[in-house]
């Protein structure tokens, strides 16, 4: 089994999830650590320059090991038809809010700058790398690891965790279908919409005999207790990322941390509607409305809404925003980060008391 650096999964064994789109700020990731967790930068969406200026201000608030998240470049299948006529059922959401859709060219391949990313971590090592939607080479996982970075995989399935040990991988994230945001498949596969994913026990419980590597479990973990139970299964650590999101640290819009405890907002679904690719969100009128529309077309779609979930959030409706949350988010709680890590620890060592308690009980 591949070693953590010294630290890294040490207790409290929790990690901040790399959510996309601004949320995992550098406070939040820096809170995170200095609390004794392992924070997180995500790496997609952004330039390869912006990713490094987001590394230096973190460095500069945290002296404590952190991580930075990777899109894998993405094989553009899109339907360039397909894309118009979703283009044309999004004109009256556009119309709505007073805008006009981006008319450039949005078919093609994208890979999110990720060569650019890569030399980067490469040239000036963080201590952890971690990669969504695919795995790199084999030779990206040699020379990360020769500049000594600890690099984890985001894996969705027992055929996906083998694959990344095959490659190379220190570790695996093993995401279960409870989780917020976009579901971290390596390949997008549309026939599987609305019965493709596993539950986030089932699943670790099934990757932990499958292959040897460290697991770290996410998927809408809210408490301590359920990092308990999840330790429990054979995970090192938990990711959680909702938790995270309504943190006054947090890079979310206001109005996205409200709607998790909002009662508006009851339940949960994976939809493609605003970016192409399956992603756990709120369910609000925009889901709603396009969900059954959207092509599978990642990141074209995503490329497409961005200016009316741009217009959404400055009009303050959260009915036309993505509002990413795993199925936990009703148990969000708005504490400063770092009083969030310690609460979640604390919840845990009373679990894991609980547990050895009962055990000594049935022994006696």
């Amino acid at each position: 089994m591949s070693s953590a650096p010294n630290g890294l999964f040490a207790y409290p064994p929790i990690v901040q999830a790399p959510m996309a789109g601004g949320a995992s700020c550098p406070p939040l990731a820096a809170a995170v650590c200095e609390a004794g967790g392992l924070g997180f930068l995500a790496g997609g969406y952004k330039t390869a320059d912006g990713m490094y200026q987001e590394i230096k201000r973190l460095r500069a608030l945290t002296r404590r090991p952190f991580g930075v998240n990777l899109f894998l470049p993405q094989s553009s299948h899109a339907d360039p038809a397909a894309l118009e006529v979703y283009r044309g059922h999004l004109a009256n959401e556009a119309a709505w809010y007073g805008i006009s859709l981006a008319d450039e060219d949005i078919i093609g391949t994208s890979d999110d700058g990720y060569d650019a990313k890569l030399a980067i971590l490469i040239e000036d090592p963080v201590p952890v790398v971690s990669f969504t939607f695919g795995l790199p080479s084999p030779a990206a996982f040699t020379c990360l690891r020769k500049v000594g970075t600890y690099t984890i995989a985001t894996v969705t399935s027992v055929e996906e965790a083998r694959a990344a040990q095959a490659a190379g991988a220190d570790a695996v994230c093993v995401q279960g279908v409870e989780a917020g945001g976009h579901q971290g498949t390596h390949r997008d596969d549309p026939q599987g919409d609305g019965t493709a994913g596993v539950g986030l026990l089932a699943l670790v419980a099934q990757v932990r005999e499958a292959v040897a590597l460290p697991i770290i479990a996410a998927g809408g973990l809210m408490r301590g207790s359920q990092i308990a139970a999840l330790l429990a299964a054979g995970a090192e650590a938990a990711q959680l990322g909702t938790a995270f999101l309504a943190c006054p640290e947090s890079g979310a819009h206001p109005l996205h941390k409200k709607a998790l405890t909002d009662p508006l907002f009851v339940r949960t679904e994976l939809t493609r509607a605003f970016s192409g690719r399956p992603a756990r969100g709120l369910v609000n009128r925009f889901m709603r409305e396009h969900g059954p529309y959207a092509p599978a077309a990642y990141p074209q779609v995503h490329h497409l809404t961005a200016p009316l979930r741009k217009a959404a959030a400055a009009a303050g409706d959260p009915q036309g925003m993505a509002l990413w949350a795993g199925q936990g988010h009703r148990l969000a709680r708005a504490l400063p980060a770092g009083e969030l890590v310690e609460v979640l620890a604390a919840e845990l060592g009373a679990a894991q008391n609980a547990l050895k308690a009962m055990q000594m009980r049935s022994a006696s």
